[in-house]
């Protein structure tokens, strides 16, 4: 359990005197970071799966597009080399 620290007297007229600021207890603070971390790591989780389709779905398009010309292993070069920066 986290221990409750206050402010000492000079702290509190530093920082919250002409109550320019909120203070917040440490408890207070820790629960809005979890909050902060929960709602990014929700946008990054929902974003690479955003990526992860637009991805896939460029992949469909080259093997619609080659399908009919090129042999699967040309096919499967040229998805490989989409992104040749990746490619390691």
């Amino acid at each position: 359990m986290t221990e409750k620290k206050e402010l000492s007297k000079l702290g509190k007229q530093i920082l919250g005197g002409a109550n320019a600021i909120d203070l917040f207890t440490q408890q207070e603070f820790d629960d809005a970071l979890a909050l902060g971390k929960a709602e990014i790591m929700k946008v990054a989780i929902d974003t690479t799966k955003q990526a992860i389709m637009i991805e896939r779905d460029e992949c469909a398009k080259i093997v619609e597009e080659w399908s009919e010309d090129v042999d699967l292993k040309q096919i499967a070069e040229k998805i490989r080399n989409r992104i040749p920066s990746q490619r390691h």
